[in-house]
């Protein structure tokens, strides 16, 4: 018997499997990018850096390299980084691409949020699923969820009540907390977190709002003589998960979408287990910098949230497209 033929047919079947080996092989690598501070503890950046470890060990061929402190996109550009594809994941502040999408701006909606079992609850309502399916028509998902608390601080007195802000320059996070500033009587100094350490310094703003996890990585104790906690009547809460581009998740195989799942999972475990603990952070490190804390009474936060009612909230209802509709289904939340 010929078993050339034989042989040079298998031969033919095994060299023509060869160029799909290493296309099966190949690494597929995502691009993290955010504006936190890398490797000093900020829990953002702590969260994205769980998810590359994790999907590194699942052994599934991704790979996702983290670029912390606006090193390859600057703060506010993430949103639209992610949808032209220069970046594929980001731990965003999603009131940032309120310019782009106005019902962002109900994530950071003065006393929407009143504390972080509270948040859990917002999670899981029917507010959230609106959120979500507008973040997707923008051709992003979202990996893991995190809300953070946050506080006021001001370089020259204690901002309790709103008559405290009148005449004050003020950085805030966003629209509807500056048209609540705006209301007590502030001027508003519109720059991302981590330009706010500058702008004290140099006096381009006297007073900020930001997350406890910002006021710590970013050192604003150096700058902030007093500091207006959460306590009990917390005002600031804002919605800043783990994203990734539609465009990234789609061109990834089963195994490896399974493997991002299940870290992302294990990531928003770990912030929920240390967001609380964020505000107590904040107070232990400001009060060793031999900064003044103080907390809002139930009178003066309800104050805000009159100051809020009549002006970030009802701009919202009446500018934003179902507007009232969201803030109702997020007041709804008990």
């Amino acid at each position: 018997m010929n078993r050339r033929p034989f042989v040079t047919a298998l031969s033919g079947l095994l060299l023509a499997a060869l160029p799909l080996a290493p296309a099966v092989a190949q690494t597929v690598t995502l691009k993290a990018s955010h504006q936190f501070p890398g490797g000093k503890g900020d829990v953002r950046d702590e969260m994205v850096q769980i998810i590359a470890r994790e999907v590194a060990a699942a052994n599934v061929g991704l790979e996702i390299k983290v670029f912390p402190g606006s090193s390859l996109v600057k703060a506010q550009e993430q949103w639209k980084a992610m949808q032209s594809g220069q970046i594929d994941m980001s731990a965003f502040p999603l009131d940032y691409a309120s310019g782009a999408h106005p019902q962002f701006g109900a994530t950071l909606m003065p006393g929407l949020v009143k504390n972080h079992e509270h948040a859990a609850r917002i999670n899981r309502s029917p507010f959230m699923q609106d959120i979500k399916a507008i973040i997707e028509q923008g051709g992003v998902k979202v990996l893991a969820d995190a809300w953070l608390a946050g506080a006021f601080g001001s370089k020259d007195k204690c901002i309790r009540k709103p008559e405290d802000a009148a005449g004050l320059k003020v950085r805030s996070a966003g629209a509807t907390f500056a048209q609540m500033w705006a209301g007590a009587g502030a001027s508003i100094v519109s720059i991302p977190s981590n330009e706010v350490y500058n702008a004290l310094q140099q006096g381009v703003a006297q007073g900020t709002d930001t997350s406890s996890g910002s006021f710590v990585s970013f050192r604003l104790y150096e700058q902030i003589k007093c500091l207006t906690a959460p306590g009990d009547n917390a005002l600031w809460f804002m919605y800043e998960p783990v994203l990734i581009s539609k465009r990234a998740w789609d061109k990834l195989n089963p195994a490896q979408q399974g493997a991002l799942t299940a870290a992302a999972k294990k990531s928003e475990a770990y912030f929920a287990a240390e967001s609380k603990s964020l505000d107590d952070k904040m107070v232990d490190a400001f009060k060793k910098a031999n900064v003044e804390v103080v907390t809002m009474t139930d009178a003066e936060a309800d104050a805000w949230r009159a100051v809020a009612q009549r002006t970030s909230y009802k701009a919202f209802a009446d500018k934003v497209p179902g507007g009232k509709e969201l803030i109702d289904k997020a007041l709804s939340v008990k």
